[in-house]
């Protein structure tokens, strides 16, 4: 994953206003496996590839901060087969690119429940994110194990654990308590597989992101696709609630 390697050419029309943070629903890995005969494994396998390309792509369209949706806390619920096959999956792709990842000074943090991650899925992350920690470059958020209630939950137990006082907790204060305290709201929002559904991804931090829904599975979102997903994003006021 070399965030500096070469990435597909933006359209000449792309405006240059990039949003700083990027989320991305990553959604359609089956879908695409099952349109080419293949077992959904393959799918997820295809899936953790393109995340390879999508850094680098993001890196150089000049985002700060990219977020992916990797396993949710629903997930668990899928088939106990497709379940053990991810998180095999994932060990091996952390494993794997988190050295490459820190020469292209990219910074990992992980966003999530580590408490029901295994021994050595949890050590792979820990370590990727330890060794990356003093990047400067783009931070690639890693949404594992994650769900939007369930963050908003653990950073009000949290709040109640410290005994901040009611006088206190504001929308700063509050936002301090969650795994993305230290990132910016998500600019742009994008759902890959066609479907409209945030399904429980940073519900604080998207509160004001632009969505853009594309029709694309997963493992085929990378280049002219992002570039379509920039030009949407360029073509909308953001008001935040104001009239302008």
């Amino acid at each position: 994953m070399t965030a500096n390697s070469k990435a597909t050419p933006r359209t000449e029309n792309l405006e240059k206003n990039v949003p700083r943070h990027v989320a991305i629903i990553m959604d359609g890995n089956g879908r695409w496996a099952i349109s080419r005969g293949l077992d959904v494994s393959e799918g997820h396998h295809a899936g953790y590839e393109n995340i390879r390309r999508v850094v680098s792509d993001f890196a150089n369209r000049g985002v700060e901060y990219l977020t992916l949706y990797a396993f949710s806390t629903e997930n668990w619920d899928r088939p106990k087969s497709e379940v053990t096959g991810i998180l095999d999956l994932a060990i091996a792709v952390i494993a794997r690119e988190a050295q490459e990842l820190h020469e292209s000074g990219v910074r990992i943090k992980h966003l999530g429940r580590v408490d029901r991650l295994s021994p050595e899925l949890r050590d792979e992350l820990e370590q990727a994110v330890e060794m990356t920690a003093g990047n400067t470059g783009l931070t690639l958020g890693i949404a594992f194990d994650y769900g939007g209630r369930a963050e908003i939950v653990q950073a009000v137990r949290r709040i109640v654990e410290e005994t901040v006082s009611a006088d206190e907790v504001d929308e700063q204060k509050f936002a301090g308590f969650l795994y993305t305290s230290d990132m910016p709201d998500v600019d742009l929002l994008i759902r890959t597989g066609g479907d409209f559904r945030i399904s429980n991804f940073l519900l604080w931090q998207t509160a004001y992101s632009e969505f853009y829904s594309s029709e694309t599975w997963w493992p085929d979102f990378f280049g002219e696709h992002i570039d379509e997903a920039f030009e949407a994003f360029n073509e909308r006021k953001r008001r935040f609630g104001k009239r302008v």
